[in-house]
């Protein structure tokens, strides 16, 4: 029979690679750990890893239990520490996951109040994700998800907090200023700076320019927007944000916006959380909140 042990192992030799480092990761000797695995694959009789050289690598078998260990050990963790901060006198933590870069400002003007009116609930914020933030909520990593681009699940739902358009931006002495508004093909000579991400998370690009089948003469990524919009004001190249980001920029006395394309783009931000009732006891106050401190 499987326990949560064995998912624990999995999960380290898929992490680490080798018996040593496994056993080490977990604070196990390798005999132990060894012995706890094979008495698992005796009872399935099935190997869940084989040898490569001086790794280990998990059979199909093995990724099987792996992807088990994924979406239950992040809810027994969650649970626990969850179990620790009653005991220390918390009421807990708030984990928001975020696909959406420049939403961080605003997530900022929600936070505050959020914690004042829960003085003993912690927010976390996570940006990065093993599986995507989608997965991360459903297997219990986080608790809300912000992000423009919700995708649908039965266990997920989505509130839309505020609507905005994505525009180009630009320094206010660039020569596309004088356009009415942007065509993709305007951008071929130019330098498209951007947040690290996968260019399939890009509206510039899945929006605009990859639908006329246009690019950019170089794309940059930097990681921070208050960078991104020096960079812009600099003249060292343009970029795609939300109208109320750079109107509220202290930079935004140095740039030009324009519409990417004659009817623009909208979006909608979102917030996804697990259907289930809020046993929390606060995340639908928060996403009350966000409703309320809209840009």
């Amino acid at each position: 029979m499987i326990d949560r042990q064995h998912l624990k192992i999995v999960r380290a030799i898929d992490a680490e690679g080798t018996m040593t480092e496994a056993a080490k990761s977990l604070f196990l000797t390798q005999s132990a750990l060894s012995h706890a695995m094979k008495k698992l694959e005796a009872h399935f009789d099935v190997p869940l890893w084989k040898k490569d050289g001086r790794r280990l690598t998990l059979t199909q078998a093995g990724q099987s239990v792996l992807g088990l260990a994924h979406r239950v050990l992040p809810q027994f963790e969650h649970t626990e520490a969850q179990l620790r901060r009653f005991a220390d006198g918390k009421q807990g933590i708030l984990r928001i996951g975020m696909e959406c870069y420049p939403c961080f400002e605003w997530l900022l003007k929600v936070v505050a109040p959020f914690l004042k009116a829960f003085p003993d609930v912690d927010v976390d914020v996570r940006r990065a994700f093993s599986f995507g933030g989608l997965q991360a909520l459903h297997g219990y990593d986080i608790d809300i998800l912000l992000t423009p681009d919700p995708l649908s699940l039965d266990t997920i739902t989505y509130t839309p907090v505020f609507e905005y358009e994505q525009v180009l931006v630009m320094d206010k002495h660039h020569p596309l200023t004088e356009k009415p508004y942007i065509a993709p093909q305007d951008l071929s000579n130019e330098t498209l700076i951007t947040y690290p991400v996968e260019l399939s998370r890009l509206d510039v690009f899945t929006h605009f320019l990859t639908p006329a089948n246009c690019t950019v003469k170089q794309h940059k990524t930097i990681e921070t927007t208050e960078i991104i919009l020096q960079m812009v004001a600099a003249g060292r190249g343009i970029t795609a944000l939300p109208k109320w980001l750079v109107e509220e920029a202290k930079e935004s006395e140095l740039l030009a916006c324009r519409s990417l394309g004659e009817k623009g783009v909208s979006k909608t931000l979102y917030l996804g959380h697990r259907k289930a009732q809020d046993v929390l006891g606060f995340v639908d106050d928060f996403i009350a909140l966000s409703k309320v401190h809209t840009p």
